[in-house]
Formats: C-alpha cells, sequence, structure tokens
C-alpha cells in the first residue's frame, strides 16, 4: 500500500462519508473515531462496515487480444461451464465473461482475468450493439442489452444470434419511440437465482418522471422457456448518479451500482442493497414524481467507493481518491464466510486518461 499521512486519508474518509450523508456533527469524540477508523481502514483495508476492498487490478489495461482492443467494458458475468457443474462451496466454476460496449465478449480467466477467448455481437442486420447489460442463462446462453433501442437480445456462446428481441415497453424506448433519452437506457441486467425472473435497469430517467426517478423493467419466464413482460419499479438515483449495473441475491434485494462523474473532480461511485420486493408495480404509472401511494425501491447504502484505501493505486485524470474511475460493471463470483465476493469493471472508453481496472470487494450484508 503506498503511505498517506493521516490528513489525507482523514479528508478522503471524511469526504466520502459526508457525501453519504453519514457523518454526524463533528466533535472531539468523532473525530477520534474517525482518526481510528482510517488507521483501522488502512491495515484492514475497509471502504465501509459492510465492504472492504481486497485487492485490484490494472493488468488489462490498454492491451490487445487476437486485435481486439481490450476495455470498453460495461458488464461481467460468471460463465457456466459445459457441464454446468459447480464447485463444492456453491461458487460458480466457469469463466469469467465481459462485455465491451463495442460488441465485443471477451472470455477471461477467474484468477488472472487475462483474456482466454472474443466473439463479435450483431443485431440481426449484421450492426453492432451498444452493448451494456450481460447475464448467462442456465443453458449457458447470452442475454446482452443495447443501449440504442433499447433492448434485450439472446446469443449462443459463439456469439450467434438466436430469436428475436425481447419485448419492450414503449415508453421506455428512446424518442421519439418512446420517453427515453438516448444512452440513458438499459445499462444494467440481471437474472434472479432459480433462472425466473430477468430484470434490466434503466440509467436514467424518462421523460416526465422526476429527474434520478429511474424504471427497473422485469420479465418472467413463462413454461415454454419465453420472457414475458412484468412488473415495473421505480428507483431514485442519487443526484447527479445514474444506474450502471444490478445484481440479483437469491432472497429478492439486489445489489446497485450507482455513478457519476464531474468534470476537474472525477467520479462518484456507491454501492447501494435495494429490495424492491414491497415497491409498487409501476406499470400503469405514467409519470414517476415521487407522488404519495408510490412506493419506490428501497435502498440501503452500503459503502461510498471514495472511503476505499487506495491501496497504491493511480489516476490519470481528477479523482477524489486514485482508486476510483469510471466504474460500470458487476457481478458476484461466490460466497464466502464473511459475505459476498464481488467483482467491478471499468469502462475505459479508450481514452488515454481513464483506465481498464478490475476491483475485488468483499460485502456482508445485512439480515432481510
Amino acid at each position: 500500500m503506498r503511505p498517506r499521512s493521516l490528513r489525507t486519508l482523514l479528508a478522503t474518509v471524511t469526504a466520502g462519508l459526508a457525501a453519504a450523508g453519514t457523518l454526524a456533527a463533528a466533535g472531539p469524540s468523532n473525530a477520534d473515531a474517525l482518526r481510528n477508523h482510517v488507521q483501522n481502514q488502512a491495515q484492514n483495508h475497509t471502504c465501509s462496515p459492510a465492504v472492504s476492498l481486497d485487492g485490484f487490478s490494472d493488468a488489462l489495461d490498454k492491451t490487445t487480444y487476437e486485435g481486439t482492443f481490450v476495455g470498453n467494458f460495461s458488464a461481467l458475468a460468471v460463465d457456466l461451464p459445459h457441464s454446468r457443474l459447480r464447485s463444492s462451496g456453491g461458487t460458480p466454476t466457469g469463466s469469467l465473461l465481459a462485455l465491451s460496449d463495442r460488441s465485443a465478449l471477451f472470455s477471461l480467466d477467474r484468477r488472472t482475468l487475462r483474456p482466454t477467448g472474443v466473439v463479435s455481437l450483431a443485431d440481426a442486420g449484421g450492426a453492432a450493439l451498444d452493448s451494456e447489460g450481460l447475464v448467462v442463462d442456465g443453458d449457458g446462453t447470452r442475454l446482452v442489452t443495447s443501449e440504442t433501442e433499447p433492448s434485450v437480445r439472446r446469443y449462443d456462446r459463439a456469439g450467434r444470434l438466436l430469436g428475436g428481441s425481447l419485448p419492450v415497453p414503449d415508453a421506455l424506448k428512446v424518442a421519439p419511440a418512446g420517453r427515453a433519452t438516448t444512452n440513458q437506457t438499459f445499462e444494467g441486467l440481471t437474472l434472479y437465482p432459480g433462472g425466473r425472473t430477468l430484470l434490466a435497469s434503466m440509467e436514467g430517467a424518462l421523460s416526465g418522471d422526476t429527474a434520478g426517478i429511474v424504471r427497473f423493467q422485469t420479465w418472467e419466464r413463462r413454461y415454454h422457456g419465453d420472457f414475458r413482460l412484468s412488473a415495473q419499479y421505480g428507483y431514485r438515483a442519487d443526484a447527479g448518479l445514474g444506474v450502471v449495473e444490478t445484481a440479483a441475491l437469491p432472497d429478492g434485494r439486489l445489489l446497485v451500482l450507482e455513478r457519476g462523474f464531474t468534470a476537474g473532480v472525477g467520479n462518484t461511485v456507491r454501492l447501494y442493497l435495494a429490495d424492491p420486493r414491497r415497491a409498487t408495480d409501476t406499470r400503469g404509472v405514467e409519470n414517476l414524481t415521487g407522488q404519495a401511494g408510490v412506493r419506490l425501491i428501497k435502498k440501503t447504502l452500503l459503502t461510498d467507493l471514495v472511503t476505499c484505501p487506495s491501496l497504491g493505486a493511480t489516476a490519470k485524470q481528477a479523482q477524489p481518491n486514485p482508486l476510483l474511475d469510471n466504474i460500470e460493471g458487476m457481478t458476484i463470483t461466490g460466497r464466502g464466510p464473511g459475505g459476498l465476493r464481488v467483482l467491478l469493471v471499468s469502462d475505459d472508453n479508450q481514452n488515454a486518461v481513464q483506465i481498464t481496472r478490475f476491483y475485488r470487494l468483499g460485502v456482508r450484508l445485512p439480515a432481510s
């Protein structure tokens, strides 16, 4: 870990906690407690009581594989092995998949993160996708979102398109077909354990909805295997942030990743635990304005990543913590005695001042 002064660490953590709304009024005892937290953080890699940073890797930054640029990553997933076997500890045994938003899907070695394969994706007309969300279905096929329309399509392991797109409500389509804004549609995609419910998260609000309130759309799998439109929910993102990824949990809750960027300041990235189980089905609600009688998804902050120790990371542009970058992808890679193991990745946009960086987190969830 690169040495940093206590004053620098204290300033970083204080800023992150204040931004998350969790820092109490200043006082001598509070300052002592925060100083102790900073010292423990440096030793234990803790970001918050619920989240620890197990490490990061820049190994793939600005590299190529078989002539394809390795980067622009918008989503991660754990692949299923051909045998569909799982380890005795309940951790999937397949490789990792990393989706580029420029229509490339990479297979990665779980341990080294090095590419082991890449396939190209396209729509039915052969056009490239603005590919953002990724799920591996129980039969190994890949469900991929594209922000352009938006759409959800199914592909085989070789990247071949299988059938047509899933149905999408008219309101969620990009204007003028609907009320969505370009590049603010299906950024995240997750399949609940058991494989029956699929959920796509919009990054930004629809026209007519209050800024910051975004829609989560679900589909339910019928007996013949097709996904049909189902419930929809409203979720309020923090001011200036958008929803970039979700990951479903067995009990019905979600991990939700919110991200934003301010020029000259850098990125804000927050991880939330969200619970849609008592939220209102908003399929019949034309405008979400925070009105009474419409229950939005309840969320609980797990961590603001600005509070994580930098562990020697460096940034190529201004960042409130040099560890941060344009984090956009997330997947649950397994479970351990301390909780979930979660992998994040940043989208470098093939930009010289951004980094392709992987982050390994340990996440402890409060009881449901």
